[in-house]
């Protein structure tokens, strides 16, 4: 299937801002069943510097500042994605993903080769999933038994919070501790993402966070309302001899073809869509729109 992207982000001030410094992750990276066929980025008021590069996670980074006086900025970006996961969820049924124990794969994790030193790193903490609390410890395990298939313990783990949290928006911040989302069993994407991960990395596996978009489809009969399209986020647990495998645990399921990958990271904080600095006395708002449309 093919898609095309629209994210537009806008940001108006209550007062002057005498300038900003900005770093976008919003141009979609090529990755497995997924190309990028044409990208562009509009930014207004147009910006005094600008420039371009990859992150340490391979992520396509865009970094600009606006030194003239502005009360509103709007990043826009349109993106043409030519996606085919499907190509790649059958390999997730096969003896080679689903017979590797978590117990084998401990032990193939000791193994020093490329692949696996590039997926360890997903073992650490990261800014914001440090300090793994007793009760996210606990909760992993019943899932994660050591003669139980990596496969089939994490399609576990993501049904169990897709049943066990409440989608709750507005409810947390991007500084909301873990262990509070944790307690309360409620949250958005992003913090069902991070608590799968959590979860994973207590037991000493590598599993790395996705920033992307999902497609919303309307009910039948109903068209569909622009900018009704999110962004979005799941997880993707490391299996070693087989690879990375993709799961969303907000909407329990193996991501689809409507699942479209921007970056990863090791948690929100190293993709967040756009994040910077304003010089100002006044408040802001935001305005976010994401719409997507299959071509």
């Amino acid at each position: 299937m093919k898609f095309k992207v629209i994210h537009s982000t806008k940001y108006t001030y209550s007062e002057d801002v005498s300038f900003c410094h900005n770093i976008a992750t919003i141009r979609p990276r090529k990755s497995a069943g997924q190309i990028l066929e044409d990208f562009n980025l509009v930014i207004s008021p147009a910006p005094s510097d600008f420039s371009e590069r990859s992150d340490f996670f391979g992520n396509h980074i865009t970094r600009f500042s606006l030194k003239e006086l502005h009360r509103e900025l709007e990043v826009t970006s349109t993106s043409i994605i030519d996606r085919d996961y499907e190509q790649m969820k059958e390999g997730f049924y096969t003896d080679a993903c689903k017979k590797v124990t978590i117990a084998d794969a401990l032990e193939k994790l000791k193994i020093v080769d490329a692949d696996i030193i590039e997926a360890k790193q997903y073992v650490l903490e990261s800014i914001l999933i440090k300090n793994i609390k007793l009760n996210i410890k606990e909760y992993a395990r019943i899932s994660f038994q050591p003669n139980r298939s990596v496969f089939e313990a994490t399609y576990e783990l993501m049904q169990r919070i897709y049943t066990d949290f409440s989608f709750v928006s507005g409810f947390t911040n991007v500084s909301t501790p873990l262990s509070v989302v944790m307690e309360e069993k409620k949250g958005v994407c992003q913090d069902f993402a991070q608590i799968a991960i959590a979860c994973i990395r207590s037991i000493g596996l590598p599993a790395r966070y996705i920033s992307g978009y999902i497609e919303t489809l309307p009910p039948p009969g109903k068209i569909k309302l622009v900018g009704a399209d999110a962004s979005h986020a799941w997880f993707a647990v490391f299996i070693p001899s087989f690879g990375w495998v993709d799961f969303d645990p907000t909407n329990n399921q193996i991501p689809k073809n409507q699942h479209l990958v921007v970056g990863w990271g090791r948690d929100y904080y190293d993709v967040p869509p756009l994040k910077g600095v304003v010089f100002t006395s006044g408040n802001s708002k935001l305005k976010v729109s994401v719409d997507i449309r299959s071509i």
